[in-house]
């Protein structure tokens, strides 16, 4: 089992969405509690307050991000935080918020939604595409994993409060063709699959909430290996570095029972470890 360590040593109450971007190779998460983008230049901590939570991105050119908001899509400009409503997501639904996202191969965006207290069933797994935000599944009640195989022909998705992982074939324009299949089910284990992303040989590395890793899976289902983190909630992982052979892994001290968090060092804190495979490269988003 290889060890993470801390990239960044700020807290997240629920660290969440990292992406790292491959033009500025750099780093870029959320603590969607705290209603915070966060970075780091070198040695330097960035972070970004916003009006609402914020959970996830993607990367439209050197100097702007897709943020998905409680309320919108947004375009974020990285050089002076001016942010534009690119176009609403479940506005009308105020009990709701963002939760994974991760753009495609074609240049779309698969962006989660969920109750503010995680109602069963209140949520939903949409794609935006060329100015359309189109429903895909619903009747989700905590949206993770979204992740895409390398040959683009196969989605990841998973419901956490379920604890199944589904594998969706897309078509060339990247829609969902058929009914999802299960990927890997760990209901009767009692693990939660977090946030997931492939390397560039097909394996789903997928965080565990409450299961101090990250989880390497084979594209059968079939568990490889895992990463271990100094965190219990581990939230959602992402490949970087110059050569795509670092992990970063966010992190949460949120749902920690009641004095748990002074015997949690590493809770919220963002993780990073050098790895034997390389990841992808993570798509643009085309506006």
């Amino acid at each position: 089992m290889t060890q993470a360590r801390v990239f960044d040593d700020r807290v997240c109450a629920l660290g969440e969405g990292p992406l790292w971007h491959p033009e500025r190779e750099q780093l870029f998460w959320f603590d969607i509690t705290g209603q915070k983008l966060l970075s780091r230049d070198g040695d330097t901590q960035l972070d970004w307050d916003w009006d609402e939570k914020v959970s996830a991105a993607g990367w439209i050119d050197r100097d702007s991000l897709m943020v998905a908001g409680q309320t919108a899509l947004w375009h974020f400009d990285i050089r002076d935080g001016r942010r534009e409503r690119i176009v609403d997501l479940e506005a009308d639904q105020p009990g709701n918020r963002s939760n994974d996202g991760r753009a495609d191969p074609l240049g779309g965006f698969w962006i989660g939604t969920m109750g503010l207290s995680g109602e069963p069933g209140a949520g939903a797994l949409y794609r935006y595409f060329r100015g359309e935000v189109r429903q895909l599944f619903r009747d989700i009640t905590t949206p993770n994993s979204i992740c895409f195989a390398p040959a683009g022909d196969l989605a990841y998705f998973s419901d956490t409060a379920k604890g199944v992982v589904w594998k969706q074939a897309i078509d060339r324009a990247g829609w969902p063709s058929g009914r999802p299949e299960v990927f890997a089910d760990f209901s009767g284990v009692g693990l939660k699959p977090d946030g997931a992303v492939c390397d560039a040989e097909g394996n789903l590395w997928i965080a565990q909430w409450g299961g101090w890793r990250v989880a390497c899976h084979g594209p059968d289902g079939r568990f490889l290996r895992s990463l271990a983190c100094g965190a219990a909630h581990t939230t959602c992982p992402a490949f970087g570095g110059s050569d795509l052979r670092r992990l970063f892994v966010t992190s949460a001290t949120e749902g920690l029972d009641d004095g748990a968090i002074d015997h949690h060092a590493g809770g919220g804190r963002t993780w990073v470890a050098d790895m034997p495979v390389r990841g992808q490269a993570e798509y643009r988003v085309i506006l």
